[in-house]
């Protein structure tokens, strides 16, 4: 009776072993994600940040920067992933969140894209036409920031306020002349269009622009092991490209796995991928990035959307938008 008996606990033990991670009932998390490409897509892929923490998370798509702080205002989503001008605008805001990890200093990952046809052949011709771009997201900053460059009035210009999937759709109709915008968007204008510059141009211009992980304050004060396993986990992605990216290539296991999350084809991860810089764990919390760079960077952010009028005012520190002490944690780990 007793060897039936250990045979049926050893059985029930190597199913559930099979089943995966077994979640604590109170332990639940939401994310907000989006449709950026870039390493970390894999770990979520593999359920690594829940095999990571042992909590239940709930991931949710989400269009754009600014759809993500709707969301984490109003306390539906914990932790998301959003750009520099949304978050600049949040925290000017005084929304309760802190930046915990610097996803990707944005390069020609993101581009504005002429259509063929559309007449405009330099900076000038811009003057007059339709240009699409998600408001108050890290495009919309650079859109603005390389008129500024041009010398021309944005009011010259008919921008419009469109999600990525609307631009798609908008750019299949021909209703719009331009976009600047993000992949998988950024892949299909391309296919009938030109790229009149990109986001590693315009930083050069003086407006450079990141994205990152923010997370709710009182959800990091409440649950800092989580926060530092979900650092941990996506700076050990960040490493695993940085050391073996040249093998993920368009037909390798990790495009795929991208390809499926982000809707991008998956003969263009690799380039999109190699479009933008990706920290690791331990440049987290240097003085380039969350250790003092993020924070003055969210200052000129924020300065330059109230000179575009984006912003009625700005902080006179951002600093306690900005830690670097889940990096920290997860790199004495």
């Amino acid at each position: 009776m007793k060897r039936i008996f250990l045979k049926s606990v050893l059985a029930l033990a190597a199913a559930a072993a099979l089943a995966g991670p077994v979640f604590a009932a109170d332990r639940e998390v939401n994310i907000a994600f989006q449709t950026v490409v870039e390493p970390a897509k894999v770990a979520q892929a593999d359920g690594e940040y829940e095999k990571a923490s042992g909590w239940k998370i709930n991931w949710k798509k989400f269009a754009s920067g600014g759809d993500v702080i709707t969301a984490v205002a109003s306390g539906d989503i914990h932790i998301g992933y959003v750009g520099s001008s949304p978050l600049a605008a949040a925290a000017t805001k005084g929304l309760p969140i802190e930046t915990i990890f610097i996803a990707a200093e944005i390069g020609d990952a993101e581009a504005l894209v002429v259509r063929d046809g559309s007449g405009i052949t330099k900076a000038q011709d811009l003057v007059g036409k339709k240009i699409a771009v998600p408001f108050v997201s890290t495009t919309h900053s650079s859109l603005l920031a390389a008129l500024k460059h041009w010398k021309i009035d944005p009011k010259s210009v008919q921008i419009l306020n469109l999600r990525p999937t609307e631009i798609a759709a908008a750019w299949q109709r021909g209703d719009i002349d331009a976009a600047y915008v993000w992949d998988p968007a950024l892949g299909k204008a391309k296919e009938s269009g030109k790229v009149l510059t990109d986001s590693a141009e315009v930083a050069k211009w003086g407006a450079p622009t990141f994205d990152a992980w923010i997370v709710r304050k009182d959800f990091a004060a409440e649950h800092p092991d989580f926060v530092t396993a979900f650092v941990r986990v996506t700076g050990k992605a960040y490493a695993e490209y940085r050391k073996n990216g040249k093998s993920w290539g368009a037909d390798s296991a990790q495009a795929e796995k991208i390809a499926r999350l982000t809707g991008a084809s998956k003969a263009d991860i690799p380039l999109l991928l190699a479009g933008s810089q990706f920290p690791t764990l331990d440049e987290q919390a240097s003085a380039r990035l969350l250790g003092g760079g993020t924070v003055r960077t969210l200052s000129d952010t924020s300065l330059f959307l109230k000179e575009q009028k984006r912003a009625d005012k700005m902080l006179a520190s951002y600093q306690a938008f900005v830690t670097p002490r889940f990096a920290k944690l997860a790199s004495a780990r």
